[in-house]
């Protein structure tokens, strides 16, 4: 029945029948020691009482399966050197019902604090060995019919002996005293009985209001009937006055009984709309049903919405075996009470062991706002699986966390445990939690968390006011950042890219509900473990399955560090806050082998209030995802400026994005908001404000990839910029024209909806960022403007612009074609001013860009997308810098531009032209030469080539670096009016634009009218009805075989349109006006093309000048 785990035994019998155990029942005292040693073997039969358990040199502890409940009370179990303590086996799991309550306070009276396991815990000590196997239950699974607040989906009734209590008479046809009568006995009737009333002949005649009202509620209904139809009868109502409700759930609930705790997940924003139900017995119930007692007070979905998985999770929080804290009424003795009003003072479970299985407990009340006192901790352990020679492996699994004081599993400095089958609910400070860096190979499969608040302990499990208040570490002067120091609560936070997660669900944070954190170093007892950046380059372990939603922040981030240093005066915060990382994961960690991507597969994401998912490294890729609801589905990021991974690219394939769906939610009290939203434009909650621009797509700075993606249900609102593909707000990076779209699918969403590149106004502020101007991506295919090859870009900038560019004005964008690549423009001394570029074409369409950076910092860096082979002059809005270093990003071998720099006169240069390699750090000078001029230009081009989706060549950075001696009290550099018109030049559409796709419908639905008359040869017609006269368009009707020739010009003037037709013919001349009026039109011009009027209105066409007169209406629809 035993087996050797690194020469220690593993029990795979029942425990408690083995030779020589010694019944043990210590009777209850809370000053009884108890140690436990020298070979002595004890069973414990009864419940009992003591101060503390210490279990050493071969002294076993067995608790005995038995019939009757066992509570053992104590203030620690310390299990110590050949120590063991049994509770089941994995064979023979424990039956009964034992309760473990540990006891105990802050502080503590004479009682001595454990050095290393402090107080309130149960700790295995090097060479211990602890085993507890409670009965197998399933741990969790999902609603499979969705629950509505105040149903009880029960419909089945059991009759068995019916006794009848007592049958009074109503005579409800002659009094109305009768009638109060029988209301009061109604109302008297105890909830849960059957009621049979019968009625003989007709008894209404006096019942009065307070009867009917009571006979409505057990359901009856009054009706009206003729009098010819009334025959004396008698009829049996029957109802119950039940509290309860059905669950339909996706699995058979093995081992769930009643008296079993349940907890189902919320399927809204937010995460307080879990809620718990006690199992009744329900003998009629399917064997995938259970009956709870209560009736839900939220919406929780079973069923999928959309195309995503919405279902409500359902976790069981009873197990057999239950691990927990005795509690204070209220906080007291320590720094927790300043933001809780209860005691945070639970038990903690810690381990440095031997050999340590988990499986089958509760665990209640457990983890303390100390530090290293959690409700499962492995603590230095290293290898825990084969390689560290434990067979089997360490494990925890079937077990249910909830009401915790301080995370739920820690995992410190410890490799390869399985995480399998666990419950976290309703905890403190981040949930499945990994600590230092180093941990490696864990796995967490099929693990739910929810619920899960800010703790005290570090600065990311902080909340804003915990932030500001706890400034422990700070350097003095410290000004703490809440958003960026501190705030990202998570329910999984992993420290190290290179574990496992699995089928996991996380299912309500007040921040995030996956987190990808880096260590550039490991900390704490870990120091040392690994060379800086590591965890950076390590290539991510598995990552399948998962799901987030109802989370605050983001169902999953992928970005950050911790800081690894201590404040000091250049860097005052706290040692551990949040601070910036990148990602790249590469080959045994190591940048110079080859890249693996971090694969991201079947990721469902909803409602979470700010992202589905932020992530941010070298090639993270993500394949057949579902986001919806989210108030941005997806971002992809890089560095900002360079990508630290020069080639790397980030790609999203084979995934629905769903912007409104149908889970509209529901309104109470505590939603944050609630509005107007969807197609419908019914009421909904939403993720931030009735304002927010919901995107799906968020493009920030690249290379990304988007392939074969769906978007679904975005459609933008009066005051709401809603958009399939959106750009970051506020956005001072680069933007790469290397951002690929391709194979894109839209249902449900209009053509205006389909982008939208931002306008001042709410979120988007002045629009005036250097990002916000410089917005681009490819749209491969013209799948989403219908221009197979084409840019888009922002509509006002005039770098990127030609004459042949499409203007869409609902977009705020153009549709252009071009050669496009990227100069960053680097500044020293000084780095606080502004540039203008032009474009030489363009010369009255300057654009301005106020850095990168910040004008605090040393340097400057702009960022501009230009078009190649084409010439640009740079000024300054104050002295020209002395340091200017041109970077040629995303030039291929021979692309160039020419670049004239404004200088003040007697500015002497010396150009350096060279070659920077970006992970050796190595530059190779290529050129020298020196100039004296006002108007420095020179023609920069790439001699080397470049890999697909790399900034720079395969030799590293070609760049010039400029150096000037400035004289003295020179003016602000800035030649426009010197080098315009002299370096003007007239433009030129170097790449023709693409042909639209043949047949392609740019909106749901087209309302086109063609009238055709006999009529003689007219080709040109003069209308001057109209005062304003804005935009002049071509549009191309189809041609009938009694129409030869169609033109149409259109007047826009406020909410009116006047389309003006002109027909030819073989008779007399006739015009057809066509007038619409709108209370909403929206404009979009597809060049050469179409023109399509968005709106609700009638079109009334009527004919002038014409012999008969005819009215025709047309709704078109928007």
């Amino acid at each position: 029945n035993t087996t050797t785990v690194s020469g220690f035994p593993f029990v795979y019998g029942c425990p408690d029948k083995e030779p020589g155990l010694q019944p043990w029942m210590p009777g209850h005292s809370e000053d009884h020691r108890v140690t436990i040693s020298y070979g002595r073997k004890v069973l414990l039969t009864s419940s009992a009482t003591v101060h503390s358990i210490e279990i050493l040199n071969g002294g076993k502890l067995v608790v005995a399966d038995t019939n009757r409940p066992i509570l053992l009370r104590t203030k620690h179990i310390l299990i110590g050197n050949n120590g063991e303590l049994h509770i089941g086996s994995p064979d023979c799991p424990y039956k009964g019902n034992l309760t473990i309550a540990l006891f105990g306070r802050y502080s503590s009276g004479n009682d001595q604090e454990h050095s290393y396991f402090g107080r309130k815990y149960i700790g295995v000590g090097t060479g211990g060995t602890l085993e507890i196997h409670g009965a197998k239950k399933l741990s969790w699974t999902f609603l499979n019919k969705t629950l509505q607040p105040g149903e009880s989906n029960q419909r089945n009734y059991l009759f068995g002996v019916l006794t009848v209590l007592c049958c009074p008479r109503f005579d409800t046809y002659r009094s109305k005293d009768e009638s109060r009568r029988l209301a009061k006995y109604v109302d008297a009737v105890e909830s849960g009985l059957i009621l049979a009333m019968v009625v003989n002949d007709e008894g209404s005649n006096n019942l009065e209001d307070s009867a009917k009202k009571t006979l409505s509620r057990l359901g009856s209904k009054h009706i009206t009937v003729f009098p010819s139809l009334v025959h004396p009868q008698a009829s049996i109502s029957i109802d119950i006055l039940s509290n309860s409700s059905i669950l339909e759930l996706e699995d058979q609930p093995d081992g769930w009984g009643p008296g079993d705790r349940v907890v189902v997940a919320s399927t809204d924003y937010s995460m307080h709309q879990a809620e718990e139900f006690t199992l009744l017995p329900c003998p009629t119930c399917t064997p995938n049903q259970v009956k709870v007692q209560g009736k839900a007070q939220f919406i929780h979905l079973g069923e999928e919405v959309d195309g995503v998985d919405m279902r409500a999770e359902v976790g069981l929080l009873s197990r057999n075996i239950l691990l927990h804290g005795e509690m204070e009424p209220g906080c007291y003795g320590n720094e927790a009470c300043k933001f809780f009003d209860f005691d945070t003072f639970g038990g903690h479970l810690k381990r440095g062991f031997r050999a340590v299985h988990i499986s089958g407990m509760e665990l209640q009340h457990m983890g303390q706002q100390t530090m290293g006192h959690y409700p499962i901790h492995f603590h230095m352990n290293g290898d825990v699986d084969e390689r560290g020679g434990y067979d089997p492996p360490t494990f925890v699994r079937d077990v249910s966390i909830h009401h915790s004081f301080s995370r739920c599993i820690t995992i410190h400095g410890s490799n390869g445990l399985l995480v399998r089958d666990v419950v976290g609910y309703d905890m403190l400070g981040h949930c499945f939690f990994t600590e230092d860096g180093p941990e490696e190979r864990n796995t967490f499969d099929h693990c739910l968390g929810l619920m899960v608040r800010a703790g005290t302990l570090l600065p990311s499990d902080r909340d804003s006011k915990m932030c500001r208040d706890i400034t422990d570490g700070a350097y003095p002067g410290y000004v703490p950042n809440p958003r960026q120091d501190c705030s990202a609560t998570s329910t999984f936070w992993i420290a190290n890219p290179n574990n496992n997660l699995i089928n996991c669900a996380a299912a309500g944070s007040e921040e995030t509900g996956f987190w990808f954190i880096f260590h550039h170093v490991p900390t704490g007892p870990s120091e040392g473990l690994y060379s800086p950046g590591h965890t950076e380059h390590k290539p991510m372990g598995q990552f399948f399955n998962n799901r987030a939603h109802s989370n605050y922040r983001a169902g999953m981030i992928l970005d950050n560090g911790v800081k690894t240093t201590k404040a000091n005066d250049k860097d005052k915060r706290p040692f551990l806050s949040l601070i910036g990382a990148r990602y790249g994961p590469h080959q045994d960690a190591d940048p110079f082998k080859p890249r693996v991507p971090a694969l991201i597969h079947h990721f469902v994401a909803y409602k979470n209030q700010d992202h589905g998912a932020w992530l941010r490294g070298g090639d993270v890729w993500l394949d057949d995802c579902q986001f919806a609801d989210n108030g941005i589905g997806l971002t992809l990021a890089s560095g900002g400026t360079f990508p630290d991974d020069d080639g790397s690219h980030q790609q999203v394939k084979n995934s629905l994005f769903v912007g409104e769906s149908d889970n509209h939610g529901m309104p109470l009290p505590d939603t944050p908001i609630w509005g107007p939203g969807g197609s419908d434009l019914t009421g909904r909650t939403l993720p931030r404000g009735v304002d927010f621009p919901m995107r799906g797509m968020q493009i920030y700075d690249g290379p990304i990839n988007v392939q074969n993606c769906t978007f679904r249900k975005y459609t933008a609102m009066e005051g709401r910029h809603t958009s399939a593909f959106g750009f970051r707000l506020n956005n001072t990076w680069q933007s790469c024209p290397n951002n690929n779209v391709t194979d894109i699918t839209f249902e449900h969403v209009p053509i205006t909806s389909r982008v939208f590149f931002g306008e001042p106004g709410p979120w988007f502020n002045k629009m005036q960022m250097d990002g916000d101007k410089t917005m681009i991506f490819h749209d491969v295919d013209g799948s989403v403007s219908e221009y197979p090859g084409a840019f888009l870009v922002k509509a006002d900038n005039w770098l990127l612009r030609h004459p042949d560019c499409i203007d869409v004005p609902d977009w705020k964008a153009a549709i252009c074609s071009g050669r496009y690549a990227q100069i960053y423009v680097q500044t020293r001394n000084p780095a606080n001013l502004n540039m203008d570029i032009v474009r030489n074409e363009y010369p009255d369409r300057p654009l301005t860009l106020e850095g990168a950076l910040g004008k605090r910092k040393h340097y400057q860096q702009f960022q501009p997308v230009i078009v190649l082979a084409k010439g640009y002059t740079i000024h300054w809005d104050q002295l020209a810098p002395a340091e200017v270093t041109i970077w040629l990003i995303n030039f291929n071998k021979n692309d160039w531009i020419d670049v004239g720099i404004c200088y003040p006169q007697g500015t002497t240069f010396t150009v350096i032209s060279d070659i920077h390699n970006r992970l050796t750090k190595q530059t190779r000078k290529t050129g020298l030469f020196c100039v004296d001029c006002r108007l420095l230009f020179l023609k920069v081009k790439a001699h080397n080539d470049r890999e697909q989706f790399a900034f720079c060549s395969v030799k590293g950075c070609e760049r010039v670096k400029i150096t000037a001696i400035i004289p003295k009290g020179s003016p602000p550099s800035n030649c426009m009016a010197q080098a315009y018109p002299r370096h003007a030049e007239l433009p030129v559409v170097d790449v023709p634009m693409p042909r639209k796709i043949p047949k392609a419908r740019l909106v749901r639905s087209v309302c086109v009218c063609v009238c055709a008359h006999r009529t003689a040869g007219v080709n040109t017609f003069i209308h001057n009805t109209f005062e304003y006269m804005c935009t002049l368009h071509s549009l191309l009707l189809t041609y009938l075989d009694n129409v030869k020739e169609t033109f149409f010009q259109q007047w826009l003037s406020h909410h009116m349109i006047i389309f003006l037709l002109t027909f030819s013919q073989h008779s007399q001349d006739q015009f057809l006006e066509v007038k619409l009026e709108s209370y909403n039109t929206r404009f979009f011009h597809i060049k050469e093309e179409f023109a399509f009027i968005e709106v609700s209105c009638t079109l009334t066409i009527s004919p002038s000048f014409m012999h008969r007169t005819h009215h025709i209406s047309l709704y078109i629809d928007s």
